[in-house]
């Protein structure tokens, strides 16, 4: 349900005929666009996806009348529309995995544990607000207003409810706050949440205008550790998938930044196979399994005191 800018794990074999007389893409290139690319969104590939780039690109090294990927790199670098193509290189080499109420025994986490136990904890101001970090076109921001939804009930009218879809990509913004989905992208959602929180629209499915109301979306890169302060802080933040394709120095960023935007007493959730334990990083895991959720780290003591077992995180 999220996604910042995913390297392709596997090539398609229609993807990989379509490059296989076209140029050739040489190391140094390969490592000048690589480069470019983790320089922009702190994504890295590794040298055993160079195929796919080549693939993937070889197309647009066409479509600009270019002769070589030396010509592509300094179209990148140096071309008046070197920014806007930046942006249109990224979706080609790049995929985002996202559906809805993906991971479902971390969603049933959330929804009957983490989630109430925060709204109990902000029943005083009647306020709530969620980040979807890099939400790619939208199915985690709205599976999370719909949970939210589930979770208040009749007291949502007198909330403030705010959540954020954020995401490096200007084409999945665009199909996120166009909210349309099809048959294949609706088709694992439970049918009575269907029913309730989604209506047709022609061959489309739309979240119900209900759900749509409680969710925004705006363009932020996880690099951007002084942007993210321009949308205040957060009760919790929702990046999941997205961590496994940074490396160690791109982490600790987004690590400092989420502690950074997180209000106390907040919580971060990330996927499954991402993490955030690295030593020295001001994050620390609670919990274990689809229960683990990340808080602030607690500094270490001038003096230690003695060891004692880590208890999991009790929300209840």
């Amino acid at each position: 349900m999220q996604r910042e800018f995913f390297p392709l794990d596997v090539a398609d074999g229609s993807v990989m005929s379509q490059s296989s007389a076209q140029t050739v893409l040489r190391q140094e290139q390969f490592d000048a666009l690589r480069a470019i690319i983790y320089a922009h969104v702190g994504v890295h590939f590794p040298d055993s996806k160079k195929s796919i780039l080549e693939a993937r690109l070889s197309r647009r090294v066409s479509e600009l009348s270019l002769e070589s990927f030396d010509q592509y790199v300094h179209y990148l670098t140096i071309a008046p529309q070197r920014e806007q193509e930046v942006q249109e290189m990224l979706s080609r080499v790049t995929v985002g995995h996202t559906s809805f109420f993906r991971d479902p025994a971390q969603l049933d986490f959330l929804r009957k544990t983490a989630l109430p136990a925060l709204i109990e904890s902000k029943r005083h101001d009647r306020s709530l607000r969620i980040w979807s970090a890099a939400c790619s076109t939208g199915e985690e921001a709205y599976t999370l207003a719909v949970i939210v939804h589930q979770a208040l009930g009749e007291r949502l009218a007198d909330w403030r409810v705010e959540i954020l879809g954020t995401d490096v990509s200007a084409k999945s913004l665009a199909a996120a706050q166009e909210g349309r989905y099809t048959d294949e992208s609706v088709r694992a959602i439970d049918p009575a949440v269907r029913e309730r929180y989604f209506r047709q629209d022609g061959p489309y499915w739309r979240p119900d205008p209900l759900v749509q109301s409680l969710v925004s979306f705006d363009h932020h890169n996880l690099k951007d550790r002084l942007g993210a302060k321009r949308y205040g802080t957060w009760d919790a933040i929702v990046c999941r998938n997205a961590l496994i394709y940074f490396d160690e120095a791109m982490k600790a960023r987004v690590a400092a930044m989420f502690a950074d935007q997180l209000n106390p007493g907040g919580w971060i959730a990330l996927g499954a196979a991402d993490s955030l334990e690295t030593p020295g990083l001001p994050l620390a895991a609670r919990g274990d399994g689809a229960a683990r959720l990340y808080l602030p780290a607690t500094p270490t003591p001038a003096s230690p005191a003695p060891a004692t077992a880590a208890k999991p995180l009790r929300l209840a």
